[in-house]
């Protein structure tokens, strides 16, 4: 791969971030209309037939995976998908989203550490600056947000301890593709993913009760809308894009570009929520992109010299 192909993955990475700031914006037209984890459901159900059309349209077949990759797929179903939004919804009772994101931020430290501890991939000077950078940045503009984020009563533990569940199943799902990523693909692994996940969030909310046909007829066109941005956007075709990255340039170098989702969040607010930018946000923002920088520098001169 060369220097071009690089620039490429990383604004494709970019691209997904900025989809998934774009999810928080999505997420708060269903706040209050719709129960947490049948709106889960919907969002996986449409990411799960968005794939499977795609597919169809695409005359790709859907592979069929050995009993060995399929335990596979179904452990990463289970933490990117199930684990993942029961922690998410249910840590959301606790604290607020400002506090939430301060935690989710963790995510390229926790993937890059992970990655030097079970793969023994190196952590030079420079990645680690740049980790630190984006953990830096992301929490400039949350906190400046929010101030109040990192304030909370004594119950928020639970919160906090529910939202570090998502930072360990983002880490599994993250880390432990590579494998799948190389034989079976990125479309073929976050389909199967996807699907195994769905059919695990979706019986648990049929068996919950949350399922019901009132639920669904409640949805108005700003919701619906919402669902269709999340499940065809923010789950379908950004999962495809950040697995993508991971197969061409690593999960630490892919997992950095998280840090952009509060910043992408924030602007997407201002754009269409009319929420006001402010100066420590644009600053926090540019360290996030400093370290993004500094984290995939190496590779892209280690590849220019053909080591």
């Amino acid at each position: 791969m060369n220097p071009t192909s690089d620039r490429l993955t990383y604004l494709k990475l970019a691209a997904v971030s900025m989809i998934w700031g774009g999810t928080f914006v999505a997420a708060r037209y269903l706040a209050g209309h719709i129960d947490p984890l049948l709106a889960a459901s919907l969002r996986f159900i449409l990411a799960s037939l968005a794939l499977l059309l795609f597919m169809a349209v695409a005359r790709i077949r859907l592979a069929r995976p050995t009993p060995r990759q399929l335990m596979q797929l179904a452990l990463l179903g289970f933490f990117g998908i199930f684990f993942y939004n029961l922690c998410f919804f249910y840590g959301l009772e606790y604290i607020n989203a400002s506090r939430a994101s301060l935690i989710v931020a963790l995510n390229p430290a926790v993937i890059g550490l992970a990655s030097w501890w079970l793969f023994k991939e190196r952590l030079g000077a420079s990645k680690v600056m740049g980790i630190a950078l984006c953990l830096t940045g992301a929490a400039m503009v949350i906190v400046s947000r929010n101030p109040n984020a990192l304030g909370g009563a004594e119950s928020t533990w639970r919160g906090d301890l529910l939202i570090f569940g998502c930072v360990v199943g983002w880490g599994v799902y993250s880390l432990f593709s590579r494998e799948l990523n190389q034989s079976l693909g990125p479309l073929q692994t976050v389909t199967w993913s996807i699907l195994l996940g769905t059919l695990m969030l979706t019986g648990t909310t049929v068996c919950m009760g949350r399922f019901t046909v009132e639920g669904i007829g409640s949805l108005h066109a700003p919701q619906v809308m919402s669902l269709v941005y999340l499940g065809v956007l923010g789950s379908a075709l950004a999962y495809i894009g950040y697995y993508d990255g991971i197969r061409r340039i690593g999960a630490t170098r892919s997992g950095v570009f998280i840090a952009l989702n509060p910043l992408t969040a924030v602007i997407c607010g201002a754009l269409l929520l009319g929420e006001q930018l402010t100066v420590p946000m644009l600053i926090g923002g540019a360290v996030i992109l400093l370290g993004i920088y500094l984290c995939n520098k190496p590779l892209a001169r280690a590849r220019a010299l053909g080591i």
